[in-house]
């Protein structure tokens, strides 16, 4: 039978510290209220509860730091390899489960497995797919807490949502692999980001950009931009009521990027009206050079902003959940 890891990441954080500096280490205050943010959710007891009583073995962590997420995913390592680098083992009877609250919450698991296991490029090994820089992920099953979330990137892969049913995947369902999107901050992208602020009022503020797709340029950065959307699954596929992306299709390939632009139109007699152009590519790559000041971005819910060029580009089939 199998021993499963449940890791559940401490609320508060998209990255794991939600606590300032930690449970243990002293942020969450009092002994009480640290014990209060380190405890196991209800759907995390029932997900245990429901492993063992199928035989599994189980264990229940809580993560506070990429330090303490490391320490779970080091016990997916294979053997020593020749070429020394570290690489996962397709073999093992380890299990793990991710309890997540968010999807920055998953995002940051999936970006400590490949900070351990991508290989830098001078070492980069025969056995590793052409197209790929990073090796067949281990496969995880996804716990969501808040079951009514229809939005999440579980409920768009039509994954197990109830702590029986994913315990029945991670034991007995198929594997399903996924893209993933790498990109040159060092980090990962699951779902998809949007690229472009909104006022107080929800409004989108206008930007300029170049977005280049492979070899196909959506914008040129001369014009405005009212959002861009760099979709790996469909959970950006819409913006302020107008439709972005065709289609999430996290297993193609590829990349869907699009932007969308404000096109002035001169009537006979009747002035000007506005028109939103939405521009759509697919491609392996996708950059995005902002033209002036900070662009605010959300990359799997999680909020940020960059001034420099970022891109995307993607690894097919690098990681995997278990389905039901």
């Amino acid at each position: 039978m199998y021993d499963v890891v449940l890791l559940s990441l401490a609320e508060g954080s998209g990255s794991a510290d939600a606590c300032g500096g930690g449970c243990g280490g002293g942020g969450c205050g009092s002994p009480a209220a640290e014990a209060a943010v380190c405890a196991p959710r209800t759907p995390v007891l029932a997900c245990a509860d429901a492993l063992r009583k199928a035989g599994a073995r189980v264990e229940t962590v809580m993560a506070a730091s990429d330090k303490e997420i490391d320490a779970v995913l080091a016990r997916f390592d294979g053997p020593a390899r020749p070429d020394g680098l570290t690489w996962p083992d397709p073999d093992t009877r380890l299990r793990l489960v991710v309890a997540t609250a968010t999807d920055g919450q998953l995002r940051a698991v999936v970006r400590r497995l490949v900070r351990r296991y991508a290989p830098p490029p001078s070492k980069r090994p025969a056995d590793l797919d052409d197209v790929r820089t990073v090796p067949d992920l281990p496969p995880l099953a996804i716990l969501p807490l808040d079951r009514g979330n229809k939005d999440d990137l579980a409920a768009q892969l039509g994954l197990p949502r109830t702590p029986e049913e994913v315990a029945a995947a991670v034991l007995t369902g198929p594997v399903r692999r996924l893209d993933l999107l790498r990109n040159d901050g060092g980090s990962v992208t699951l779902d998809g980001a949007l690229l472009g602020g909104a006022d107080d009022n929800g409004r989108a503020v206008p930007w300029r950009g170049r977005v280049e797709v492979d070899d196909a340029l959506l914008t040129d950065g001369e014009e405005p931009v009212l959002a861009c959307a760099v979709g790996n699954a469909g959970g950006y596929a819409e913006f302020d009521g107008f439709r972005l992306l065709a289609d999430g299709d996290p297993t193609d390939g590829r990349v869907e990027v699009a932007v969308a632009v404000p096109i002035v139109v001169k009537q006979r007699f009747r002035g000007t009206k506005i028109r939103i152009e939405v521009r759509r590519a697919r491609g392996r790559a996708v950059s995005v050079l902002p033209r002036e000041g900070d662009l605010q971005f959300l990359d799997d819910g999680v909020a940020g902003s960059t001034s420099r060029k970022r891109s995307w580009w993607t690894e097919p089939g690098a990681w995997a959940v278990y389905a039901g």
